[in-house]
């Protein structure tokens, strides 16, 4: 039946398909009244409408013209903020990412939902704005990446950091940081300390429940949609919506909430775009297998020697954001360098990077924060999720993207996935 199903959908995504590559060939200035030219502004829908997805609405240079949510509440709200306008209303994504009319599909869904969807739309000619962390998993990573070049599509991944605003407790954007690190100041290799005496909170409210009541589903959910690919479990509110983060099932606490956001610009600032780290090691109570726990260190280490720490119950008060051979960097940009930032004046700036996706999105080019370097970031997030689930240190080949001699680890680089659910 799995496999019928699975057919039914690409059947179905292959037949919107051909109509979509008809119906496109006509002029955009036909299809109807207010309906505006890509040069002018882009038309978006968001599927997930909860409180992230609503917040994500009045993107300059993009109108939302479609929505999709799984409760009807949800919609609801999101009808009433955006005063109706003629946007329309699914709770099934299929058939928002056939629309004709729709140029980007912006995904605000529980992480469980994120590959499956992007892939989805990608392979239906859309452009994609997903919501971190990019895939629940490092082989939905792996198939999203292929889906998104296969189809030549623009995929952004909505976390900032490494190219705008203040980056939590450093007291600057990551600019300057680069800046440092790729002008040798600092020395090589670099070991980075993320906690929350460097800046950075592990919100280690998110954790699961265990032993939870089974409660009567609300009217207006359709909880078998919510759950989609992860397995059936009886219904409690505290699985779904605001809560969902403490159970792996969905995501991965709060190193699945933050971990993107906090790693993906060390990636980038340490030159990791292209690889993965060669080991991880956790330090952490033994993880329920439903809910999340929480953990008190997670070491990721690089070919290089490079390393990155999540220290998640501050144990080291006095440590340095970013430690080389030759001197450290604190929160607020402080340094055990004299006169650094005179001495950073002399150096180069990071490369430029595109950072406007409706500019990407119309002239066809690469957004700073991609399927390809997103997918690196994500993968650091997973791998530290199957470190901590199977409570033992791994060995990882960043170039086959697979743990290294490890049948257990190796189990988890793809979750099963309920029947119809493929990607």
């Amino acid at each position: 039946m799995a496999k019928q199903n699975s057919d039914s959908r690409r059947a179905f995504l292959r037949n919107s398909l051909g109509a979509l590559a008809a119906f496109t060939i006509v002029p955009r200035h036909v299809l109807g009244r207010g309906y505006l030219a890509p040069s002018d502004q882009l038309t978006k829908a968001v599927i997930g409408t909860g409180g992230m997805g609503r917040g994500h609405f009045g993107y300059a240079g993009t109108r939302v013209v479609a929505i999709c949510d799984v409760d009807r509440s949800h919609l609801t709200l999101a009808m009433d903020q955006l005063k109706d306008n003629g946007v329309k209303t699914f709770s099934d994504y299929r058939e928002v990412i056939t629309l004709p009319e729709v140029d980007i599909v912006h995904i605000a869904t529980p992480p469980h939902w994120h590959g499956i969807i992007a892939a989805d739309a990608a392979r239906a000619g859309k452009d994609v704005w997903c919501e971190k962390p990019m895939t629940a998993t490092i082989g939905e990573g792996k198939r999203l990446v292929e889906a998104v070049q296969q189809h030549g599509r623009i995929f952004r991944l909505n976390t900032w950091f490494r190219f705008e605003d203040n980056f939590y407790g450093m007291g600057t954007t990551v600019k300057p940081i680069k800046k440092l690190v790729e002008s040798g100041l600092l020395g090589w290799p670099l070991k980075v300390t993320i906690s929350k005496h460097t800046g950075f909170d592990w919100k280690f409210y998110w954790v699961g429940k265990t032993n939870m009541e089974t409660m009567p589903v609300p009217k207006e959910l359709d909880y078998d949609m919510w759950l989609g690919p992860a397995p059936y479990r009886p219904y409690n509110p505290h699985r779904v919506h605001q809560t969902f983060r403490g159970y792996w099932d969905y995501d991965g606490g709060g190193l699945g909430d933050m971990g993107q956001h906090y790693m993906d610009p060390v990636q980038y600032f340490l030159g990791k775009d292209n690889t993965s780290p060669v080991s991880v090691e956790v330090d952490a109570p033994q993880q329920h297998p439903d809910a999340v726990g929480t953990w008190r260190r997670i070491t990721y280490t690089y070919a290089d020697g490079c390393q990155i720490i999540l220290d998640g119950e501050g144990t080291d008060e006095k440590a340095a954001y970013i430690e080389g051979p030759n001197g450290k960097l604190y929160p607020g940009f402080r340094s055990d360098i004299p006169d650094l930032e005179k001495k950073l004046a002399s150096f180069p700036d990071p490369a430029p990077q595109q950072t406007d996706f409706v500019d990407a999105v119309k002239n066809r080019r690469k957004f700073a924060l991609n399927e390809e370097n997103g997918h690196r970031s994500c993968t650091l997030v997973n791998l530290g999720k199957v470190a901590l689930r199977l409570n033992r240190s791994l060995k990882f080949d960043p170039v086959k993207q697979e743990f290294i001699d490890d049948a257990g680890a190796n189990s988890l680089i793809f979750q099963p996935m309920r029947g119809p659910w493929t990607i």
